[in-house]
């Protein structure tokens, strides 16, 4: 293990809580929904995690879960739109952090339908957070397109990621407890 991973993962547990949810996006279109998930180190790690698990899950849920995320995202985001609120949406994200953390830690085994809709449920909170600020974006739909563009290509990284460390099991075990461990700390800096 390298000083930069361990670097790295301790500049994720000391950080502060990340909210990339609140800066709203008046006029924002294409671009600005491009760059949204690339804004939040809650989102970084979830949409990559999810690539990584895909690739530990194996067979058809590569392309199964991740799908799964964007479709759910989308949902969520147009449930957002519509004006439709869920529950403790950032709570239910840093779960997704530590949610996923563990899956990826534990290379779990669920069978595909579990997986896939603890996926799921994780993909609507996070769709719901970027589609609270549709409705003050100039271009709502472009606004979508590029945050589900964004989390696409979180997703192909976080395949490739899985795919190169099939054999270094050790790094990806110590980046999902990294990851858990950053979700807990965030979820306790949030009840505080």
């Amino acid at each position: 293990m390298t000083h930069r991973t361990i670097s790295v993962a301790a500049a994720f547990l000391f950080s502060g809580v990340v909210d990339a949810h609140t800066f709203g996006a008046p006029g924002a279109g294409f671009a600005e929904g491009l760059a949204h998930p690339y804004m939040g180190v809650d989102h970084l790690l979830v949409m990559m995690a999810v690539g990584i698990w895909a690739v530990q899950a194996g067979g058809r849920a590569v392309w199964l879960i991740p799908a799964m995320f964007m479709a759910m995202m989308a949902i969520g985001a147009g449930l957002a739109y519509l004006g439709l609120n869920l529950p403790y949406v950032e709570t239910a994200i840093l779960f997704s952090v530590v949610g996923l953390g563990l899956m990826v830690a534990t290379s779990a085994n669920l069978s595909r339908g579990p997986g896939v809709l603890l996926v799921a449920l994780f993909a609507l909170f996070h769709g719901h957070a970027h589609g609270l600020e549709m409705p003050e974006a100039g271009a709502p739909l472009a606004y979508a397109a590029g945050f589900l563009l964004a989390t696409l290509s979180l997703h192909l990284a976080g395949l490739g990621l899985g795919y190169a460390g099939r054999g270094l099991t050790m790094a990806l075990k110590f980046g999902g407890v990294a990851m858990a461990a950053t979700g807990v700390y965030w979820l306790t800096s949030l009840q505080a």
